[in-house]
């Protein structure tokens, strides 16, 4: 029983390992390594889509690549931090022949009031992560970067002090003399 109950404990602990080191990856090295931006989703405005707490993973877009249909992120004003990310519902082409997109948030029954110049788009959304993003409005951004390094940190070192640990506890069965 003793045995079961050690092997159940192992087999849980890996899951979870693996299940946070996945989200880890998903939520924070995946984007840097394709120049993608996370943002957190705050209102409702594209409930059932994207509920508030959800994790966006936006990567950068050419315009010409969005299209109807298309979730973007984008600045409120060109070049101030504020982003919103709403379903692109109608595209054009503004007097100096650039594009533009008209969005609007999938729970509105109105499109934004301002057209998306493709100079304010942050991205499209690559993918999301459900909940992941309500811890994210908690913490100022140093603090963040410090908890995601030092949570990255501990599950490396503890899976290494897993592999240490099993490697051992077989050496000294294969050493065991028969009594």
């Amino acid at each position: 029983m003793d045995t079961l109950l050690r092997i159940t404990l192992r087999v849980g602990t890996w899951a979870v390992l693996v299940g946070l080191l996945s989200l880890l990856t998903a939520a924070v090295i995946v984007p840097r390594i394709f120049g993608a931006g996370v943002y957190t989703v705050l209102s409702p405005s594209m409930e059932p889509t994207l509920n508030p707490g959800t994790l966006v993973v936006a990567r950068p877009t050419d315009a010409r690549d969005i299209g109807v249909g298309s979730v973007i992120t984008f600045q409120l004003e060109s070049g101030r931090p504020d982003v919103v990310t709403h379903r692109v519902v109608k595209q054009g082409v503004d007097k100096n022949g650039h594009p533009v997109f008209l969005t609007e948030g999938d729970a509105n029954n109105t499109p934004d009031a301002i057209w998306v110049r493709p100079e304010q788009i942050r991205g499209a959304v690559w993918y999301s992560l459900p909940y992941v993003g309500r811890l994210s409005p908690l913490m100022p951004d140093n603090v963040r970067q410090l908890l995601i390094a030092g949570t990255g940190s501990a599950l490396m070192l503890y899976a290494a002090s897993m592999f240490l640990l099993a490697f051992r506890d077989r050496r000294r069965t294969s050493h065991a003399s028969p009594a």
